[in-house]
């Protein structure tokens, strides 16, 4: 029988993984499923754009994976048994579970609330597609009423600087207002922050830092230091959280639930497991965790396919480089600021501001988008054939809620 890879997940690292196996493992050995809440792949990078009234490109994964022989499961992943080498699912049709015999866990991050009063309730966020929306059309709404209304966007990292700024511009009818649990862009180098301040002045952002909030209520934020701020429309950027599923399988992770793989993205608990993305505990050539970002989905998607391949295939695993090179931020549509670190994850004294960063940060958008689009180009085309005969199924799939993409 064929060896099932399923990769969970086809976000930015999920879809490049699946593509690469795709061209790189013979179809007469492997069979690889990728299972995807949503029929589309999701820009992430760009959904505070989709908030603030941008149109954003979603390519249909049917579409990105034609020709490869990858099948697409569209259904809502509900848990992960390591121990009997099963995934349950939920889709239109009630789901079910079906084996593996090896898995890529890639299902990404999602907003984090902290436990704050409130946020559940009454923020928005931009951490999906679905959520960001909703803020849009909140923005909608205010921006209708014929009098200004207040924005308040809460946490001032990459998300929360990108979501104010687009938000203060594409629509400055509205007073946009961001909060910093500390000084303004905090991980940047004195330049750059200097940079960010100029552009939040320049859009009208009213900045407000060291500055904790306790609550969220319907059209306010309620702030550690007893401030009230009026909100017609709160938005929540205070970081991310990884799915509990991979802890609720036993898989080990860390207390915060990402999957602790060894360098090549293999768990250390369940050798047939890989994770990459926000979803993997992985440490980088610097000897420090690599952050959740878009570049730590590239490296760790490249290692695991390099060990996915050399475990199946027999041959020498390659390791590919793992590193955190910096950070491309997006304020509005005119500025930008590209802040390189050094070593040891730290702000160089140098950065890049203006146009020039701003067009530096569209070119790496319209390459993810165009390498995830088109997962197999430039690969080489001869398929490797496994090197053992692929184990036995431990449950049948589901062939009925599964889709084969036509080649």
């Amino acid at each position: 029988m064929k060896h099932r890879i399923v990769v969970l997940g086809a976000g930015y690292a999920g879809a490049y993984v699946a593509g690469n196996l795709a061209r790189r493992l013979s179809p007469q050995d492997t069979e690889i499923t990728v299972v995807n809440a949503e029929p589309d792949f999701v820009q992430r990078m760009r959904l505070h754009q989709l908030a603030a009234g941008r149109e954003i490109e979603a390519p249909k994964l049917v579409d990105v994976f034609a020709g490869t022989g990858i099948r697409l499961r569209l259904a809502r992943v509900t848990a992960v048994d390591p121990e009997r080498q099963v995934v349950a699912v939920a889709d239109g049709d009630g789901g079910g579970e079906f084996g593996y015999d090896t898995l890529l866990y890639a299902l990404g991050s999602q907003g984090d609330d902290h436990g704050v009063p409130g946020v559940a309730e009454h923020a928005f966020d931009v951490a999906a597609r679905p959520s960001a929306r909703r803020l849009r059309e909140r923005l909608d709404q205010l921006g209708g009423r014929g009098e200004s209304a207040n924005v308040v966007i809460v946490g001032d990292g990459l998300t929360g600087i990108e979501t104010a700024t687009e938000i203060a511009e594409a629509r400055p009818g509205l007073s946009v207002a961001l909060i910093a649990r500390g000084e303004l862009g905090t991980r940047l180098s004195a330049g750059a922050r200097d940079h960010l301040r100029r552009a939040c002045d320049r859009l009208g952002i009213t900045v407000l830092e060291n500055t904790e909030v306790e609550a969220v209520e319907a059209a306010r934020v309620l702030c550690a230091d007893g401030t009230a701020l009026a909100a017609d429309a709160t938005v929540w950027t205070a970081g991310f959280m990884v799915s509990p599923l991979a802890a609720a399988g036993g898989l080990e992770v860390t207390e915060n639930g990402r999957i602790i793989v060894d360098r090549t993205m293999r768990s250390v608990s369940h050798p047939n497991v890989y994770a990459v993305g926000d979803s993997v505990y992985a440490i980088g050539d610097n000897g420090r965790p690599l952050p959740m970002s878009c570049g730590s989905a590239g490296y760790t998607g490249r290692q695991a396919v390099e060990a996915i391949v050399g475990h199946l295939t027999g041959r020498e695993i390659a390791n590919t480089k793992l590193v955190y090179e910096g950070n491309h931020i997006s304020l509005g549509q005119r500025d930008g600021i590209l802040q390189m670190v050094d070593h040891e994850g730290r702000a160089k004294p140098k950065y890049m501001g203006g146009r020039k960063a701003l067009r530096i940060k569209a070119v790496v958008l319209r390459g993810s988008l165009w390498a995830t689009s088109h997962p197999t180009f430039g690969l080489p085309k001869r398929k490797r054939r496994l090197a053992a005969a692929p184990s036995d199924a431990a449950t049948p799939s589901n062939a009925s809620a599964e889709k084969r993409v036509a080649a």
